[in-house]
């Protein structure tokens, strides 16, 4: 009869029961945090490879662009933002006859260990030609 009454207090006993709780909810709550600030960091970095291609892009088009200037423009839009959520970003321009195109690659920062999200962004237009056509 002792050793019932031993276990059945044991049972009803809630000591340590928080800090048991507490040591499973945690890095749940951590890892959910994070989980946030590292979306928001990528999407921060997605905005920042679009405006670099979009600039790009811009010098590559326009009536005596090139290549070359559209990725120095890429660069250079890079270079003004400074070493933010974009790491080791790339930018490469291309001029053709009818069409220019801007990429730009790199990686957000990680926050969450062993994650590593590559970012890409790319911005496409036709060239820009003038016509001496007169309509009557």
């Amino acid at each position: 009869m002792a050793m019932l009454r031993l276990i059945r207090r044991v049972c009803r006993d809630q000591k340590g029961s928080g800090t048991a709780e507490l040591v499973i909810v945690m890095p749940v709550l951590f890892l959910l945090f994070l989980s946030i600030v590292q979306f928001a960091l990528y999407m921060h970095a997605a905005h920042i490879a679009q405006a670099a291609a979009a600039q790009a892009l811009s010098a590559a088009r326009v009536s005596g662009g090139s290549a070359g200037a559209g990725t120095a423009a890429g660069q250079q839009v890079l270079a003004q933002l400074g070493r933010g959520p974009l790491r080791e970003p790339s930018v490469r321009a291309q001029r053709g006859a009818d069409q220019a195109s801007a990429q730009v690659r790199g990686k957000a920062v990680s926050v969450i260990p062993f994650v590593t999200l590559a970012v890409r962004a790319e911005a496409v237009g036709p060239v820009e030609k003038f016509s001496s056509a007169v309509s009557p």
